[in-house]
């Protein structure tokens, strides 16, 4: 992601979100999606109608999370 992009302008009507829980959903579940090529919005699986959060893969990596665990390509 070049620096000085802003995230959320970037067009997420297309995005496919995945499920990704880290065990049995019954307190909600993260739902990732890349939205360009360091780029991605993690929605919630208990609010679908919020507008999702918007984060670079090293703002991932830094947080811990890794899109490859729930089989979405880094």
């Amino acid at each position: 992601m070049k620096n000085g992009t802003n995230l959320y302008a970037l067009d997420i009507s297309g995005a496919s979100f995945t499920r990704a829980c880290g065990g049995p959903c019954t307190e909600g579940c993260v739902t990732p999606a890349r939205i360009g090529e360091d780029a991605w919005a993690l929605g919630d699986s208990k609010r679908p109608d919020a507008q999702p959060l918007r984060f670079t893969t090293e703002e991932l990596d830094a947080a811990g999370t890794d899109p490859a665990r729930f089989g979405l390509g880094a």
